[in-house]
């Protein structure tokens, strides 16, 4: 009885310091680890001090308000999509990569959005493509677009000010309009188109020029009927010269 109660302690013993072993051995291993396959819903890509970088997610867990990354809230307003976010040094959002695409009850949906951010602001830099049909007519889109921001944005402010004027536009949507152009005129919030290569809603294939305040000033493009023109715009959006020019 004696000999096998030693047995039995020495084995347990044994035991967990073998499982004690290869755990923190098995944690501890140097070098990169090699997968033929792996499946995963989320990767949070992080600095040694726990800043992140990168977040590689599926549509469920992309962040959209519910949650903080790098201790900073996340937008609330923007649709859950499968992508990438990409963080500064200092864990604020500086861009990202979406995409989605479905069937719909007349046709499909689909688009795909390559984005860089101001510091500590919205986008300045857009690759768009929008794909869409509705009743047998398909609209496809492609165009990289620079824009001008605010030179005061800051992306905290802008959610500050953005829930302001969300509770203001129920209440007195006038108002809200007023508020919007006082804080635009400060430089804290807005943004405007400047350039845009691509192929806009009319079916132009161009290159784009906008003025300061996003109105079209120049067009170089190759129109639905082949057509090559060159057009300038006048602060009303009016043609003032265009080549080659209309025949009477």
């Amino acid at each position: 009885m004696n000999r096998e109660l030693v047995f039995l302690r020495s084995f347990a013993v044994t035991t967990v310091i073998g499982i004690v072993f290869i755990t923190s051995t098995a944690f501890k291993k140097s070098g990169n680890q090699k997968f033929s396959e792996i499946d995963v819903e989320r990767i949070n890509i992080v600095e040694k001090d726990g800043t992140v970088k990168m977040v590689i997610t599926n549509v469920d867990r992309f962040p959209n308000g519910t949650e903080k990354i790098n201790n900073r809230p996340t937008n609330a307003d923007r649709k859950k999509r499968s992508g990438m976010l990409f963080f500064n040094e200092e864990g604020i959002e500086a861009g990202g990569f979406i995409y989605d695409g479905r069937k719909t009850k007349n046709g499909h949906s689909a688009g795909l959005s390559f984005t860089y951010d101001q510091y500590d602001g919205d986008q300045v830099m857009q690759l768009l493509t929008q794909d869409m049909e509705k009743d047998g007519k398909r609209f496809v889109s492609s165009t990289l677009a620079f824009n001008d921001r605010p030179s005061k944005e800051s992306q905290l402010k802008t959610m500050e000010i953005m829930n302001e004027l969300e509770a203001l536009r129920k209440k007195d949507p006038k108002a809200m309009e007023e508020k919007y152009k006082a804080y635009e005129a400060q430089g804290l919030i807005g943004g405007v188109p400047r350039v845009m290569l691509g192929k806009s809603r009319n079916h132009n294939n161009g290159l784009f020029l906008f003025d300061d305040k996003g109105l079209p000033k120049a067009m170089f493009y190759v129109d639905k009927e082949n057509n090559a023109k060159l057009d300038f715009f006048d602060e009303k959006g009016n043609v003032i010269a265009s080549f080659p020019e209309k025949k009477k």
